[in-house]
């Protein structure tokens, strides 16, 4: 059995006080650092000659580790509190409006319960469809695509009129 000074002795051997805590305020970032390496990105560029390449990191935030006011993240109230009642006039005129309806019958109801089912009912969602499958990459850049097809337009001229050249005079690959 060991003592609890020898304990505190192992616990100290084991964790280094040198080593950093995820609370990092000296550089001014709280929490861990959660970048991704370049392997690990997800979002790609055209590299140009058909390969792609990692897309460039973000810049850190420049207000990283400063507190921010309330007022700066919520919405501030504009008006006195209480002041969404209805004016006793208001109250008169809700009031009229209503009993109008009542007594025009059953057609002013159904106004009501239009409107009613109208606010209460969902919003529907656009629904993607399932056979839906995401154009692939190319791997060339803008200018490349855009050679590419007046190439292919340029060759299709030419046929049309009857005058095709060698395939190498349309390929784009091919400097001349």
């Amino acid at each position: 059995m060991k003592s609890f000074n020898q304990f505190l002795t192992i616990c100290e051997a084991i964790y280094d006080r040198d080593k950093k805590s995820d609370v990092d305020l000296e550089v001014g970032k709280i929490g861990k650092e959660r970048k991704k390496t370049t392997p690990e990105r997800r979002r790609t560029k055209a590299a140009g000659g058909g390969k792609t390449a990692a897309a460039k990191e973000y810049k850190p935030r420049k207000d990283i580790g400063k507190q921010r006011q309330a007022s700066t993240r919520v919405q501030q109230p504009e008006k006195a509190r209480g002041s969404a009642a209805l004016s006793p006039r208001e109250q008169q005129r809700k009031a009229a409006q209503e009993r109008r309806a009542s007594k025009s019958g059953s057609q002013g109801k159904k106004d009501l319960e239009k409107a009613a089912s109208k606010m209460l009912s969902k919003k529907t969602t656009k629904t993607v469809d399932p056979k839906y499958k995401q154009q692939k990459t190319t791997g060339y850049t803008a200018p490349e695509r855009q050679k590419i097809t007046r190439a292919g337009e340029r060759l299709v001229k030419d046929i049309q009129k009857k005058k095709e050249k060698p395939a190498s005079h349309y390929d784009p690959k091919v400097k001349k």
